[in-house]
């Protein structure tokens, strides 16, 4: 099967049909047999058309978002070993000790992290505590 994108040259409609061949094709307009189905000419002529390309666009463009991906997560990872190595892990106590930092103004060594949850980050954030977040790659995962 073929398929041909024909337009009629008495009134300019463009339209699609599909054959069992190219000689099909010559075969039927030779005869004609093939007609317009808006003025009903038989003035039908093939006109140029454009391979179906398989698309790898989508196979690309994975590749490149894994590795997109890849760059990020090594960049996570890298603020992770800069956190480790220049704060002090506080672990679900987070929220406490910003609190005790900031209103007994404990001071500190090291800067804090750990973990806390949306609703602790909200209260510390409303206290006019500042805290940052950022995603949290578990070493297994690395």
């Amino acid at each position: 099967m073929i398929k041909y994108k024909l337009v009629c040259k008495n009134c300019s409609l463009s339209f699609d049909s599909w054959f069992a061949s190219s000689n099909e094709f010559e075969k039927l307009k030779k005869k004609n047999y093939l007609n317009c189905h808006k003025c009903n000419s038989t003035k039908v002529e093939k006109t140029l058309m454009a391979p179906k390309m398989i698309k790898i666009n989508n196979h690309l463009k994975i590749d490149k978002e894994r590795k997109e991906l890849k760059v990020i997560k090594r960049k996570i990872v890298e603020y992770q070993n800069f956190i480790k190595k220049n704060f002090e892990y506080v672990g679900k106590n987070f929220a406490y000790e910003a609190r005790s930092i900031h209103y007994d103004k404990k001071k500190k060594k090291k800067g804090i992290y750990g973990t806390a949850s949306l609703n602790e980050i909200n209260e510390l954030k409303e206290e006019g505590i500042e805290t940052s977040t950022i995603p949290w790659i578990k070493e297994k995962n690395n």
